[in-house]
């Protein structure tokens, strides 16, 4: 292990990764910046390019986009109300105080660096977790593996959006969708229609990119851009006594998002919540937050950003997405013929310890270009979005014609793009029928295999020790958040 560490480290260190990671991180921060560009919607589209590049340089890319972009939502949101990504959503309430204090400078230095020092702090727990954790699941077998995979997806729907009735239906159709093409285990082919484009399966990218890039489209052209007013940024920077002030919030918040992240299905948006709540009961004066604290804008981005590096650990040991960007990842990792799973640290794990080092190096290059490109970001807000909207669509249909050169993956995208757009109109979540899409040929398999092995007895499944403490495991922190959910299910931000 030793040695595969050594040789990740070595690949991180190319000139070509931190290149790219480079312009991930600022292409993910000025996709952020746009209101109502979300991060997913830069990571569906600029997918494709991952595919031309090497895996140490493709991921790497991708990985840039997924962490500039959580931070420049922070921007609109600072400077005009408005939160470039769902993750800032709770920003809101006291940056943008700040910036009609005249502090929008120093609202958004303590953005920069509280998402960076969640997003670090979070990596290196990554890496010090993820090995022992794959090593543990290597000791899994197909009953383990089909037990985790139930449960996780159980979990994804329980946590998934306001009503988890609605992310059931959602998820039992992603699972219906995943048993297109041919059975893994009989090659019999199934709801193909008699379609030779169907044999292989639904194609993962025109999924990805017609459920999360065209509704965030439509989105953005159905929402009025009046009123829209930019705010200069202005005041001074942030100083050290002020960061060391606010130490205790970044680190617990940190500590909030590095949880949250591990388990699939919450995501950014939860760990602001929980980070800025935990940090307004512990404050002796909790009435100052939403006047404009700046210890709310580093709880709500240090926990924000620290979900990023834990979403990795379910992604890459058992090929879990923890959220939707990490679903996105997910089909850059088997486009790239790299399988999450136990078998990948096997196999690949000089090439998992790279991406992972090139996660850390990447803060740094955050910090950077962060602090460099703030006053640029920030003149961004006011762009029109008809003039971005046809790029954004052409990058779409582009992308995805590119990925199979396949004319049949354009009409796949634009149903799906419909499709997209009439569940968010009913609000229903699409990351459950996503997660159900791509565990779904993995979960079958796995119980395939164990009815084999058990010559059809249901009790194979119970079978294990290891069932038992997993489904504790898993179980307990998921109650746990729903038990706080119900608590603060009114307004979670002024509780």
């Amino acid at each position: 292990m030793i040695d595969q560490l050594l040789q990740g480290m070595a690949m991180a260190m190319r000139l070509d990764t931190m290149a790219m990671m480079s312009i991930g991180l600022f292409a993910g921060m000025l996709v952020g910046a746009l209101p109502g560009f979300t991060t997913l919607m830069a990571m569906a589209i600029l997918l494709p390019i991952s595919f031309f590049l090497d895996p140490i340089v493709g991921i790497p890319f991708l990985l840039g986009i997924y962490k500039g972009g959580i931070f420049g939502g922070s921007v609109p949101a600072i400077l005009i109300s408005m939160p470039g990504t769902g993750a800032s959503a709770v920003t809101t309430v006291d940056g943008y105080k700040l910036t009609q204090q005249g502090k929008s400078r120093k609202a958004l230095d303590m953005a920069l660096v509280s998402s960076v020092f969640g997003d670090t702090a979070s990596d290196i727990f990554t890496i010090l977790m993820i090995f022992p954790i794959a090593y543990l699941v290597m000791q899994f077998g197909p009953p383990e593996l089909f037990a985790v995979l139930l449960m996780s997806l159980i979990i994804i729907a329980a946590t998934s959006g306001a009503n988890p009735m609605k992310s059931m239906v959602m998820m039992m159709f992603g699972l219906f969708l995943s048993f297109v093409g041919t059975d893994p285990l009989g090659g019999v082919e199934r709801f193909t229609f008699g379609m030779f484009e169907l044999k292989s399966g639904i194609p993962l990218l025109p999924m990805l990119i017609g459920l999360f890039a065209l509704p965030e489209v439509a989105s953005v052209v159905m929402r009025s851009e009046k009123g829209r007013k930019l705010s200069a940024l202005v005041g001074e920077r942030l100083t050290f006594a002020e960061f060391r002030k606010c130490f205790r919030t970044i680190c617990r918040s940190t500590t909030i998002g590095t949880c949250v992240g591990i388990v699939p299905g919450l995501g950014q948006i939860v760990a602001a919540v929980m980070g800025y709540s935990a940090a307004k009961n512990a404050s002796k004066h909790p009435e100052t937050f939403g006047e404009g604290e700046i210890e709310g804008v580093a709880a709500a981005e240090a926990a924000n950003n620290a979900v990023n590096g834990p979403t990795m650990v379910p992604l890459l040991t058992l090929g879990i997405p923890g959220d939707n960007v990490t679903a996105i990842l997910l089909g850059a990792f088997v486009a790239q013929g790299l399988r999450p799973g136990p078998q990948l640290f096997e196999e690949q794990g000089a090439t998992v310890f790279a991406i992972l080092t090139a996660m850390v190096i990447a803060n740094f290059l955050f910090l950077i270009i962060g602090y460099l490109s703030v006053p640029f970001f920030s003149k961004l807000v006011t762009i029109k979005t008809s003039i971005l909207i046809p790029l954004v669509i052409m990058f779409s249909f582009a992308g995805t014609y590119v990925y199979r050169s396949d004319p049949v993956d354009m009409l796949i995208l634009v149903a799906f793009g419909i499709f997209g757009i009439i569940a968010k109109a009913g609000r229903f979540d699409v990351m459950p029928l996503v997660m159900g899409f791509i565990l779904g040929p993995t979960m079958e398999y796995a119980f395939g295999q164990t009815a084999a092995m058990a010559n059809g007895n249901p009790l194979a499944f119970f079978a294990t020790e290891r069932i038992g403490a997993l489904a504790v495991l898993i179980v307990t922190p998921v109650f746990g958040y729903l038990l706080w959910r119900r608590l603060y299910r009114k307004d979670p931000v002024a509780a």
